[in-house]
């Protein structure tokens, strides 16, 4: 080969990776635009200006609530009522003391972030689609499902889950069936110490917690649910969720995560996006619990 057939086939070479750094870029500016059409649409379209069509009907709920008073609304089978723990109402309080236009923008500009740590840049226009209900209600299925997929690694995310939806903690069987104890100990521990410090700030909401609790009991949503009743959907929640910790299949804590929740709205679909990050360690062995590890043997 000659040196000016070098030349041509290096400058080939420049025009093709040219090409694809084009069509990278392309792609980039168009998945940018739609994430920032469908953020504007949100925020254009949220509940206060008292348009037609609303979107942010769930993010109203935590902003709305008082935490002079958090649970004066609280029928959760009604638009605009605050059911999630005291604790969950003073993490976000900083955001909810924003301006309605610019809290329900940061929202949902947290829910795009949490989509894209679930789904990666691969994945992420497709999440959007599957996702679109959660992204324009401003419901939190989506920070579950991130707090499940960290939970594997950092225990103490699932102090998200038992302190808002509550349910969807049957996923850490996973960590019972495994005899991971120590991650379940992370987890409840984080837990408790969340309610510890809550409790001394606002002592007298929690047990108006728990009795909106108590009354919520049997309800198993509107006609915006999947009608199938939690009593029904629980015993499946569970018998995915041990399956897969036998067979070493983290994507079933979603998926019973899911199904456990108290009421599987339609939205709460976008859950199962949590799939996608679990599904490739579906084939790395199991890590042995410490009663399986024969005393002076190496762990694997």
């Amino acid at each position: 080969m000659t040196a000016i057939d070098v030349q041509a086939l290096g400058a080939e070479r420049g025009v093709r990776l040219a090409q694809v750094a084009d069509a990278i870029a392309g792609r980039r500016i168009l998945v940018v635009g739609i994430v920032a059409a469908v953020w504007v649409s949100i925020v254009a379209l949220s509940v206060p200006r008292g348009l037609p069509i609303h979107t942010g009907l769930e993010a109203w709920c935590y902003w709305s609530a008082s935490l002079a008073a958090p649970y004066a609304n609280s029928d959760w089978t009604l638009p605009g009522q605050y059911v999630y723990s005291p604790a969950f109402l003073q993490a976000v309080s900083p955001l909810t003391a924003l301006p309605w236009p610019l809290y329900v923008a940061v929202w949902t500009g947290l829910l795009f972030g949490a989509l894209r740590l679930i789904t990666g840049r691969r994945w992420f226009v497709l999440g959007v689609i599957v996702a679109s209900m959660e992204l324009l209600g401003g419901n939190i299925s989506l920070f579950l499902a991130l707090a499940i997929v960290a939970g594997f690694r950092y225990p103490s995310a699932w102090a998200f889950v038992l302190l808002t939806k509550i349910t969807p903690g049957v996923g850490l069987l996973w960590f019972v069936v495994r005899g991971e104890w120590r991650s379940l100990a992370i987890a409840l521990g984080t837990t408790a110490a969340i309610v510890a410090v809550s409790y001394a700030l606002m002592p007298s909401a929690w047990p108006e917690w728990f009795d909106v609790l108590r009354s919520s009991v049997g309800k198993d949503g509107t006609w915006a649910a999947v009608p199938i009743p939690f009593v029904a959907r629980l015993p499946f929640a569970i018998a995915i969720i041990v399956w897969g910790a036998r067979t070493n299949r983290r994507w079933t804590v979603v998926v019973g995560s899911m199904l456990a929740l108290p009421a599987l709205w339609y939205g709460s679909l976008s859950m199962l996006l949590g799939v996608i990050p679990l599904w490739r360690n579906e084939d790395e062995p199991p890590r042995p619990s410490a009663a399986s590890v024969t005393p002076g043997a190496p762990a694997a």
